[in-house]
């Protein structure tokens, strides 16, 4: 689970580094080691989720979009963020249309490192 959990953060932060304009908050590039542990526990679920729905896809998920896996990842980590902050701020919890592009783009290098993995 925890290496899971890792492939995940790196993914994150490799994603950040490519897409975010300018300078990333320190905090979108905090190592795996340095990660608050309800992050660490959401980011392993969240891995599993992509990992059981490309399996019961039978790997169909190659054929979906970058936007249709990117929202998959913010869906999933939305259900998390509900499950670990009990008043999250609506930036949290925001819906795919209202996330920056940056954000958008690293949800769905996320999930296409999940898909690499398996």
């Amino acid at each position: 689970m925890t290496e899971n959990g890792r492939i995940f953060r790196e993914a994150w932060i490799a994603g950040v580094r490519r897409h975010f304009p300018g300078e990333p908050k320190p905090g979108y590039v905090t190592p795996w080691e340095e990660t608050p542990d309800w992050e660490r526990a959401s980011a392993a679920a969240v891995y599993g989720q992509v990992r059981d729905f490309v399996a019961v896809s039978s790997g169909a998920t190659a054929r979906l979009t970058r936007e249709q896996k990117g929202r998959f990842v913010a869906t999933c980590w939305i259900a998390q963020i509900h499950k670990h902050i009990e008043d999250p701020k609506p930036g949290y919890v925001a819906d795919w249309d209202d996330l920056p592009k940056w954000q958008q783009e690293t949800d769905a290098d996320i999930f296409e490192a999940i898909e690499q993995q398996l």
